[in-house]
């Protein structure tokens, strides 16, 4: 009957990483002026490459703005605020995140819409101010515009980036043109829920259901509603995910490990 592909789109589609993190940085500097007197262009470069090791951690996008200052608050106990900064490593962040980010919100007094909105602000006048460069701070992996062009399947994103980004990314990077109603994005429900309304959609039945994700949390919480047991799980090893996790991922017998060059291949 066909396929249907619903597909995660940072650390799948597009390497965002370098755009999420200089983001990050601008709005951190508008959300805490006073943290960053006295920081030089070099402490802000070694920020964004630490963000390239610790992206995996990420959720969602607003994440990235309590990683700056986590990172900022590890490098200068003058300003540090928090009580888990003193002697934390990266190492200790991709190990430990889930349990970091409610008690930095706490410590820091700060709530989760309005770091979404600022984040997403930022990017806006970014991309209103010079659309070129903010576009150049991605780039979509090989091969995945071709064959997101090319593809015979049906496909949907489903992502926890904004979908104004994910269309704009899509259409001006990669050359490819989604329909909205097709994409998913930040504000449209957890993916757990977005994968039961395409399931159940009259359109849709007797299609193999593919899920392509490359958080391994993601696809636990997938495994754990029996109602969607009919989905096929794949775990991109190509995206932001660590080699522990992907270890883990091997030994889940719901989950494939797919590679980049066979992914390509599937939507074709």
């Amino acid at each position: 009957m066909g396929d249907l592909y619903a597909l995660d789109f940072d650390g799948i589609l597009c390497d965002s990483c370098g755009e999420s993190s200089l983001s990050a940085v601008k709005a951190a500097k508008v959300r805490w002026p006073g943290l960053f007197d006295g920081v030089d262009s070099k402490l802000e470069d070694w920020i964004v490459d630490q963000m390239f090791i610790i992206r995996p951690v990420v959720e969602t996008g607003y994440e990235n703005l309590l990683l700056v200052r986590l990172l900022l608050e590890m490098r200068l106990p003058s300003i540090r605020k928090s009580s888990v900064a003193e002697g934390l490593t990266i190492e200790g962040i991709l190990e430990n995140w889930s349990k970091l980010k409610p008690v930095i919100m706490e410590e820091w007094d700060e709530k989760r819409e309005p770091l979404v909105d600022l984040f997403g602000k930022v990017r806006d006048e970014w991309m209103e101010d010079d659309l070129a460069t903010w576009i150049d701070a991605n780039r979509f992996y090989p091969g995945v515009a071709d064959a997101l062009k090319f593809a015979s399947s049906k496909v949907y994103i489903v992502t926890t980036k904004q979908g104004r980004f994910a269309e704009a990314l899509l259409r001006e990077l990669a050359g490819v043109t989604i329909p909205s109603e097709r994409i998913y994005g930040l504000g449209t429900g957890p993916k757990v829920e977005v994968l039961k309304q395409l399931q159940k959609q009259s359109e849709h039945q007797g299609l193999t259901l593919h899920f392509v994700e490359d958080r391994l949390a993601t696809l636990k919480n997938v495994i754990k509603e029996p109602e969607l047991d009919g989905w096929n799980l794949y775990l991109g090893k190509w995206g932001y995910n660590t080699q522990k996790e992907r270890e883990e991922a091997a030994g889940i017998s719901r989950v494939q490990l797919l590679e980049l060059s066979d992914f390509s291949k599937k939507l074709k």
